[in-house]
This record gives structure tokens, sequence and C-alpha cells, in this order.
């Protein structure tokens, strides 16, 4: 017997066909009605059943997840979807899912309603998860196994985000959605969350249906997570004659952070589909989706910087035993490391020093994609014809402050610091650190909030834009066979992408006393920082107290923030006699500009067959792409004046890329698939630019572009066997293989470090023995005085000269008891997912270097005096080993779920305020586990009561230097986030 679908399940089912090309949904749809089995059931079970069905039948390799309800995927935020899916992991900023990897990768492809999209930077993902509500997406199509139709450039696979059509629809759709989220750590309570969607179809007097579908929400956020950080990568030897020297080598401690980061983000979006069938054989469609989204940071930074002067002076209470593992084949033995101790004032008072940062990162976006198309069926003929656009304008704006905190109780010099005593335990996993109020000289809480007692240090301001925009056209046609080739695809697809990047900054350090005004003269703008960094794990040593310019104010109102501290200047400088200019507001640097336009030409032609058993498509994509990179050259003439020359560069390529896809279904419930396809990865924009960048920080590496930089090209075999054991069930085990050419790696170039001091070249402009001048970069502890300019490492991004393999296992179950109900009454309401990834990486040749301190320390540790440590560099973000454990239950209008996540460590470019690898080498996340949880009930058939929760038992993220388990460099302490909601079907 077969059910009937409800009304969004069609609505579902029919959009899943809109993906790649126009030229699949008649069959599909038809295929998938005529051919399988739709169990009519409600809820998870019913999304779950439906995304099966969806999965079994298709021809390639592709998983799915379909909304429980209107406006109700498993999770609140797309990444955390994503995650439910096998080979799929995410990473998460502040507790947030943002990255998603598919098969170990982030080069992967996000379309919605098969429209490509773009990103708000220089990526090619495409659309940012956290700019689309959840609420507006009815299902999630994950490809691992490419047609000749699917658009080319992803590595892992292509996310397809689809949206309800209205001509499926059977009733009127029409639903609200109200919730508010708390998270654990913030201090500005509940934040709102309203969603809504309605649709609709009509037949016309005249002939035809016409229908609409309108979506809608509104969400605020407030996040927030604390990220200690401990810097041991300096040391004294034993024989060094150092005050500190012990009868060991040791690692002494050279920097402390106490990491603050709040983001609230305010977020609208809107998605709309309007379908008009003037007849059996026509219909035209116009889809609409537009995303706002206003991410303001709001984040805090308590830093002990100067501590590594007192390397040679401080001696720890207490020590650890640090085991470094193996690099590439090169042991890197072990050595002590303080854990415990106190970090006095030097003699002379200067270090170490406590300053306090505001940041106030934010991106504004605005994003919109639109589509607009028609199909015609003939008696053998589908033609399918659309053209869309994508866009997204950002701008990041930011007013980023530092204060010096000036020690009442210490002498002052002419430089804008002096010392304040430190003391720190690193033990238990708890990177801590507070003002050591043992020391006669130690700061009071109201000397540490005394406006007084600090000085403007730094302020760096920012405007940056990036727009982003796709224009595409494509046409695809469907020409039907009788006989082992059932259907004919072919097509062609135009696509101009354009991508321009303007920084607009201004940045300002300030290093001696006269130069700096004290708070006291823009008091107005001070507020006390978070007193509750110990809110995470109760930790007892942390800096309550301390004082910041205002980041809500910094940046909601910047040019107030600005006029009140130049006031302060004009103020300082009669007070002191200095002639320091007042702070400009942020300019373009030209430099940095750039500005790409790609122009794609692609052809395909893609033959479906059928033969007993066997269905599947073979075919061929062909595309051409011509580039143009526009950028400055900046030069000085004789008489000292900068020279802005524009430059242009152009470069252009094509590929052929075969594509096969076969399933056999090997028995009535048993289907074996196996595919092979050629696919390439685009560089990201930045890297192609002609431009150059420059930070303050004197560990950020100038980074420079290539214009010559080619696509990777990814070769990719998958074979796998589902087994359908029951109605709702599932269990599949997959092979992966991927063989990765042209990979995309970055060179570094390192500044020269003297071994002895650690001091660089403050001179320049030129640095003779690597790395390039950074006039703006703080000299800090590389160089005898403090000020502004020294040579810092270069990046630029280059193609690997040799091969990379990525290969993996996936293993997934699904099943539930609805069938034994008669036998198990309510406990036949239990239902169980799980999945499995391994996966592995090799090959490449491109590696990562120690820096000048880290190989002076394996010299000590593995007694190879001119050691220089290098490792191949790694793919970011791949855990060899991940799983996810699903229990849920629903009956009697009752619905629990509960999902448990865990992932192996991984290599990651994510650890806090610093840009430059620690040691020289990515740091390691290391292993951690999440669990999520939801109960809903419905009151009646219309409502429904729902709570839900992420990270519930608070999982803390712990990052290491060098290998996975040796030096723990960084923590990370996230919330717990609590949703309440009520959602009511009209």
């Amino acid at each position: 017997m077969k059910h009937t679908l409800s009304s969004i399940t069609l609505a579902i089912l029919s959009a899943s066909t809109l993906n790649v090309a126009f030229a699949q949904q008649e069959p599909s749809q038809t295929k998938t009605e005529e051919e399988f089995e739709v169990i009519e059931v409600s809820g998870i079970r019913q999304s779950l059943t439906n995304a099966l069905a969806e999965k079994r039948s298709a021809d390639s390799l592709v998983e799915v997840i379909q909304a429980v309800d209107i406006g109700k995927l498993p999770d609140q935020n797309l990444a955390e979807v994503l995650e439910n899916v096998t080979g799929v992991q995410i990473t998460r900023q502040a507790g947030v899912g943002t990255g998603v990897q598919i098969r170990g990768t982030n080069a992967n492809r996000t379309e919605i309603n098969g429209v490509s999209t773009v990103g708000s930077g220089s990526g090619r993902t495409g659309i940012s998860f956290e700019d689309v509500s959840a609420s507006m997406i009815s299902a999630v199509e994950v490809i691992k196994s490419p047609e000749a139709k699917t658009i080319e450039g992803s590595v892992g696979g292509t996310i397809n985000l689809r949206t309800i059509r209205p001509l499926q629809l059977n009733e009127t759709l029409a639903a609200i959605r109200v919730q508010g989220e708390d998270s654990s750590l913030s201090t500005d309570g509940m934040k709102p969350r309203v969603s809504a969607s309605w649709g609709d179809n009509w037949e016309l007097s005249s002939g035809g249906e016409f229908g609409a579908v309108f979506s809608a929400s509104y969400a605020e956020q407030d996040v927030t997570a604390f990220r200690p950080r401990a810097d041991r990568d300096n040391s004294v030897a034993a024989e060094s004659g150092a005050q500190s020297a012990q009868s060991f080598d040791f690692l002494p401690i050279q920097f402390l952070i106490q990491d603050y980061d709040n983001y609230e983000s305010e977020t609208v979006n809107f998605a709309g589909t309007l379908e008009w069938a003037p007849n059996d054989s026509t219909k035209f469609f116009f889809d609409a989706v537009v995303n706002d989204q206003d991410r303001r940071q709001e984040s805090s930074r308590v830093q002990a910087s100067g501590v590594s002067d007192l390397r040679n002076v401080s001696v720890p209470t207490e020590f650890e035993t640090i085991h470094f593992g193996t690099l590439d084949g090169q042991d890197l033995g072990s050595i002590e490391a303080a854990l415990k101790g106190v970090i006095p004032v030097e003699d002379g008072g200067a270090d170490p020093n406590l300053r306090f940062s505001s940041d106030t990162n934010s991106r504004q976006t605005d994003s919109q994609i639109f589509r607009l198309g028609g199909q015609w069926q003939g008696d053998d003929l589908f033609v399918s014809v659309e053209a869309s656009t994508s866009r997204s304008d950002s701008t990041t704006p930011s007013f980023n402050t530092t204060l010096n905190f000036i020690n009442p109780n210490v002498a002052t010099n002419d430089s804008n610091e002096n010392g304040t005593p430190f003391e720190y335990d690193l033990s238990g996993g708890a990177l801590s650190f507070g003002i050591a109020q043992s020391e006669a000289n130690a700061p009071t809480s109201s000397q540490l909030l005394d406006p007084a007692n600090v000085v403007l240090r730094d302020v760096n301001q920012g405007r940056d834009t990036t727009e982003n925009q796709e224009d595409a056209f494509r046409t695809d046609f469907v020409y039907y066979l009788d006989g082992i080739v059932t259907s004919v695809d072919f097509g062609y697809r135009y696509n101009k992408s354009t991508s321009t990047s303007d920084q607009i900054r201004n940045n300002v350090g300030l290093r001696k006393m006269a130069d700096s005004p004290s708070g006291d003269l823009f008091a107005e703008l001070l507020v006390a920082g978070p007193d509750n960094f110990n809110a995470a794990d109760g930790r007892k040593l942390y800096i309550k107290d301390f004082l910041l310019i205002n980041p809500e104010l910094a940046g909601s109102n910047p040019d107030y923030v600005l006029s009140v501290l130049n006031d302060a200047i004009v103020a300082n400088n009669a007070i002191t006699g200095s002639d320091r200019a007042p702070i400009s507001s942020p300019t373009s640097q030209v430099s940095a500009f750039f500005d790409i336009e790609e122009v794609t030409h692609a052809l395909y032609a893609q033959a479906n067959f059928e033969y007993e058993m066997f269905r599947g498509n073979i075919g061929v994509r062909y595309l051409q792409t011509d580039i143009t990179s526009v950028g400055n050259s900046v030069t000085v003439d004789d008489e000292g004046n900068q020279v802005v020359s524009q430059i242009v560069s152009e470069a252009d390529y094509d590929f052929i890329l075969p594509r096969l896809n076969l399933s056999a279904n090997v028995s009535e419930d048993v289907i074996v698939r196996l595919g092979w396809s050629k696919d390439i990865r685009r560089p990201d924009y930045d890297d192609l630019s002609t431009s150059v960048s420059y930070s303050t920080s004197p560990n950020s590496a100038v980074s420079i572009g290539n214009p010559g930089l080619e696509p990777e090209e990814v070769t990719s075999f998958d074979i796998s066997t589902e087994w359908y054991f029951a109605p709702s069930a599932l269990v599949s085990v997959g092979y992966f293989h991927k063989k990765r050419k042209d990979l995309h790696v970055t060179r570094q170039v390192d500044p020269y470090e003297d071994p002895a001091t650690g001091y660089r070249d403050t001179t320049g402009p030129v640095c003779e023995e690597g790395g390039t001048f950074n006039p703006i970069a703080d000299i800090n502890v590389f160089g005898p005085e403090p000020g502004v300019g020294l040579c810092v490492p270069t990046q630029t991004t280059i193609n690997d000269s040799d091969t990379r393999t990525q290969q993996g296992v996936e293993l997934a179950f699904q099943y539930d008891l609805s069938e034994f109900e008669n036998d198990l009454g309510w406990a036949s309401g239990f239902g169980v997912m799980a999945n499995y990834t391994y996966q592995k990486s090799s090959g490449g040749e491109a590696i990562d270097t120690a820096t000048s301190r880290a190989n002076a320390i394996f010299a000590l540790t593995t007694g190879i005096e001119d050691i220089t440590v290098s490792a191949k560099q790694p793919l970011i973000d791949l855990s060899e080993n991940a799983y996810n454990f699903t229990l849920y239950y629903e009956k009697y209008g009752f619905s629990a779920r509960a999902r448990y996540t865990w992932r192996e460590g991984y290599r990651s470019e994510d650890f806090g305020s610093t840009s430059s690898y620690p040691w020289g080498f990515p740091v390691v996340q290391e292993d951690r586990g999440q669990l999520n949880a939801s109960v809903s009930y419905d009151v009646t058939e219309q409502l429904n009561l729902a709570v839900e929760a992420v990270n519930l038992t608070e999982s803390e993220v712990s990052q290491s230097c060098v290998n996975e388990g040796a030096l723990l460099c960084y923590q990370g302490l996230t919330d717990r986030r609590i949703t309440f909601g009520v959602s009511y079907k009209f």
C-alpha cells in the first residue's frame, strides 16, 4: 500500500529536483513518487524516512536532511545541521558552528536552490552559514559524487540548501515560530528569534496554476567564550648562568593573555518563490533570498607582556615535563616547563607590562540571491532556462584600542609602560594568571580601576569593504530515449564572478609617555571590563578589575570615540609639551586594494542509463575561464613621494572534467554505488591579487598575492554499499579516495632573529636575511627599544609541487522501532542514528618550519646544535576519526532527541588573537565531544512547545603547540545555550 505525502513533504521533494539542472526535475519527481513507498508518519520519523527515500532513489552519492516540520531542521544553526551527515565535521567560533568540512576539507561549495552563492570574504565556499537562518530551509543536500551537470569547484562536496516549492503544496501553508535563546556566559539575557512562513497555490480561470511561498525570520544572538593563552616558546638553559637557571633546561613564561570573546548578531532573512504554470508542459519561476546580518564583536583582552624580559630572573616554583613527540621522523625529545610561579617587577620597573585591549571587529553583510527561469516539457525533450545573480556586500568596521596600565607603585620612565607583578598557575589544564598580590608593589583593585593609571597605547581603525558577485545564465536540455540510455542531458552555463576588496584603515601606536594621554583625559569612554572570567570553570586566579575603552560605544559610534581621544591628545600635549598630531580617520590602503573578474563558459553532456539492476550516468564537463586581476603598486620617487601605479594581470585556463556514477540494485534492499570524477578548486580571490596587506602585529606575516596561482585539480573515487534492511532503516559502508594536484599551500619566509637576544632588524627598508619590512608593526620584544617598524615574515600561496592523497571510510546506521508498535507499545517510539568516519592524508611537498626560538629549544631537547625542524604542511581541520550518535523518541505528540558528536584532534589555524603559527606550526585542537539535545510537545495539532540545548556539558576546547598532547597553549571555554520556543500552524 502506498501513502500520500503531506504538503510540506511534497514541497521538499519537489525542491530536491531543482538543484543543479532543471532538466532532472520532471523525471526525478515521477520516479520518486512511482517507485518508492513513502510512509505517512510525522515529525522526526517523517523527515528521516523521506530523506532515506530520496537518497535511495538518487543515481549518485548524496546525503539529505529534511526539516522535521515547517522551519524546523534538527538544529538551529546550519553548520550544526550538517554535522549530522556522515563524513562531515564542523568548526566553531565561540561555540557556534561556522565552518564545515566535508571529507576532511573546507574546499566545498554552497548553493541555494541550485544557485551558486558568494561569501562575505575572499573565499570560494559561498555564503556564510551564520548568515542564513535554518528556519527558512526545508532540506539540506550534500552531493559527494558530482555528475557532469554539477557546477565545478568542490573538493569535498557541494552543499545545496533547498526552500519550499509552492506548486507542490496541496493545502495552505501558514506557520509562525517564536523563540528565546539564553547563553550561560552572556550577561545580556535572553535573545529573541521569530520566523514565519506562508504559501499557497491557485487554479487560474484562464487555465494553469499560480503559487507563492514566503518565509521570513529575525534573530538575535549573544555568545561568549573565554580563551586563556600561555606562551612558553623560549628557553633558559641549565648552563646559561642566568639567575633563574636550574640544573635542567626549561621553558619560561613568554606571554600570558586573558581573552574574553563576545559576539552579538542581528540577522534578518527573507526567502520567496513565485511559480506559474500556464499549462501542463510549461512553468516559470522566480526565487529571491535576501539576508542582512549585523555581527558585532565586543571582546576584551588582558595581556601580560614583556614577561620574556624576566625569563632569566623569574624562578618557577613548579615545573611540568613536556614531551614534544615526533615531527616528520625527528624525535623532538622532552623538556621541563614553568607550571607555577611569580613574575616580579624587574629592577628599574620597566617590565612586565599589563595591557587592556578592546576589540570590535564587526561585520555588516547584505546578500541577495535572485533567480528567474522557465522550463518546458515536450514529448521527447525537456528545456530549462534560467538567469541568476548572487551578491554579497560586506563592511567590517573596527575600532580596536589598547591601554597600558601604569602601576603607581613602580617607577616610570620615558616609555608609556612600567611593571606589574604576575602570578601564574598552568596546572590542571587551566591556563590562569593574575596579579601577584604577595608582591609589595602589586596594584590594588581601586588602582586598577583608576582612569589616571592607564594611558593610551594603540588605536587601530578599520572600515574594510568587500563586494562579491556572480551573475550566471544557463540552459539545460534533456532528450528522452528508449533503450539502455534513457536520456541525454546537455547544457551550457555562463558566469561572471567579481571580487573587489578595499582596506580602509588607520593604525596608530603611541610608545612615549609624553605622547600618551592618561585615562582621566578621556574618562567618559572608559568602562570596567567583564569581571566573570571565572564563570566557565570556576578558576580562582584571573584579573577581575581592569578598564577598557567601551567596546560597545567604539563599535556603535567610532567618530565620537575618535573625537574624544583627539581632544585628550591635545590636552595631553599642553601638559607634556608633546607635538603628537591628532589621530586621523581610516583611509584606503592603496597597496591592499584588488579587483578581480572571472568569466567562465562551461559545457556538459551526460548520458543517463538503466539496464536490469544497473542505473547511473556518464558524462563530461568542459570549462574555460578568463581572469583579470587589478591591483596597485606603491613606490617612492626621488623626492620621497608615494607613486601609485595600477597593475593589471591576466590569465586563463580550461579543464575537461569527466564524471561517472553507477548504482546497482544487487537485491531488493541493497544498493552498491560507484563514482569517479574530476573537479577543480579555484584559488581564493585574495590569493590571486597583486596586493600587499600589513598588520600592526610583529608576529603576523605580510600576505603577498600570487596572480599566477593555478586551480587545484582533484580526482575522486567512491564506492559504497547501502542496505535498507527495514522501513526507515539503513546500514551503509563506503570508501573514498581523492588525489589532489596543485594543492594551494602557504610559503612563508621568516626574518632573521638574533639567537642570543631574539631581536630582528628594525631599521629597514630592506630585510637582507628574509622577510619584509613592515613600517607599522609593533617592535615589542623584537628590538631593544619600543616603537614601530621591523622585519616580519612574508606569506604567499603557491601550488604544491607534489600530489596530496586523501582516503577514508564512512559508516552509517539508522533504525527505529516503529514497526514493532503492536509488540512494544510506547517503547516503539525510540530510534537511533549513528555514523563514523575515518580519514587520512598523505603526500605533498610544502613544509612548515619552526621559528628561531623554537629551533633553539629543539637544539636543547635533541642535542643537535644547528637543528632546523620542519614538517609537511597538514590539511587544516582534518580529523582522522569522528563519529556522532543520536538517540531520539517520538510518540503521542512528544519528541526528544539527544546527539553526541566527537572528533579527534586536528590541526587548526583558529587560536585566538594572533594570526601567526606558534612555534611555526598550526596548533592541534585536542579531541573534543559535544552533547546537544531537544524536547518538544504537540499541545494540539497546531501548537508545539520546544526546548533545545547546545553544548549541554559545556565542553571545553584545548589546543596544544607542536604536537597533540605536547604543550598546552590555548584554551576555549564555551557557553551552554538554551532555546525556548513555541510554534503554531494555522
